[in-house]
């Protein structure tokens, strides 16, 4: 468990060296000049204590720590920046809070139906314990990124690419949008727990069929366009001709029988429907 300690100011004791080594320099003329072995000693005694403080003395940056370890026990983490003493015993491991990247690679995977799919992600996190990141796991960042790919290809598989095979589908990774993100971040944040991460933010950045598919698939795609784009002009066209046959109807324009209804509605049809416009004809005639 990561434990935050609070170390004694460097400001103080660079001040304590300082003085130190000066009063080292000040006994040892002073032993010198009266041949006293005791002030020679106790001046030696003083500078290996100032460079043992000079020792402790650390800097630590902002959105940095210091992991403390006294021969193999932990002590804590200081996550504080600034200029502190540390004891000259203790190690102290240097490791970064701030937030990175990772670009997953892009993986070809199968998704829900089997179909081959090219997909990657991007991934925001950061550590947020100290202590697991240094204790727990090996190689953090060898870690976070075989994990995301982990969860990764486990997303790909738990839903299918769209709804053209899978018309139940209420997710699907095209149209999932953010809906997907997030199941993915929670999967990661689960993963990624263990090792004292925080997932800040996780995107699916890539996401296609595989190259020896992807053509079939495109005319799939365009054949249910065109199919949907047509049915939509069918009803159109259909609610068209019923209010030009009710309108002519109830303003008494003109009296069609069912064979003249017939003959409209067919011609009507063909000129709403047909994808190149109609050719206007004149008829100077009856129908009969």
């Amino acid at each position: 468990m990561e434990k935050i300690v609070k170390p004694t100011s460097g400001y103080l004791a660079i001040a304590v060296a300082i003085i130190l080594l000066l009063l080292s320099v000040v006994v040892l003329l002073g032993g010198a000049r009266l041949s006293n072995p005791w002030l020679m000693f106790l001046a030696i005694l003083m500078f290996l204590t100032a460079l043992f403080i000079f020792k402790g003395i650390s800097i630590v940056q902002p959105n940095h720590s210091r992991i403390l370890n006294f021969f193999g026990k932990y002590v804590g983490t200081i996550k504080e920046n600034g200029l502190f003493f540390i004891n000259p015993l203790y190690s102290a491991t240097k490791m970064s809070l701030r937030s990175e990247n990772l670009q997953s690679q892009t993986l070809k995977v199968n998704d829900k139906q089997g179909n081959p799919i090219e997909i990657s992600a991007v991934i925001v996190w950061k550590i947020g314990d100290t202590y697991k990141a240094a204790y727990d796991v090996e190689r953090i960042l060898d870690y976070v990124r075989a994990q995301s790919e982990a969860a990764v290809r486990h997303l790909a598989v738990s839903f299918s690419y769209d709804n053209l095979e899978d018309d139940t589908a209420e997710i699907t990774l095209r149209n999932g949008g953010e809906e997907v993100n997030h199941i993915l971040e929670n999967e990661l944040t689960e993963r990624l727990s263990k090792a004292g991460i925080i997932v800040q933010e996780a995107r699916i950045n890539h996401l296609a069929y595989a190259s020896e598919i992807a053509g079939a698939m495109l005319q799939r795609q365009q054949a249910a366009a065109i199919v949907a784009a047509r049915a939509k002009i069918v009803d159109g066209a259909v609610g068209m001709v019923d209010l030009a046959l009710k309108k002519l109807s109830r303003e008494n324009i003109v009296e069609l029988d069912d064979e003249r209804k017939a003959a409209m509605v067919s011609n009507l049809m063909v000129v709403l429907c047909g994808e190149k416009a109609a050719q206007p004809i004149v008829n100077t005639g009856t129908l009969y």
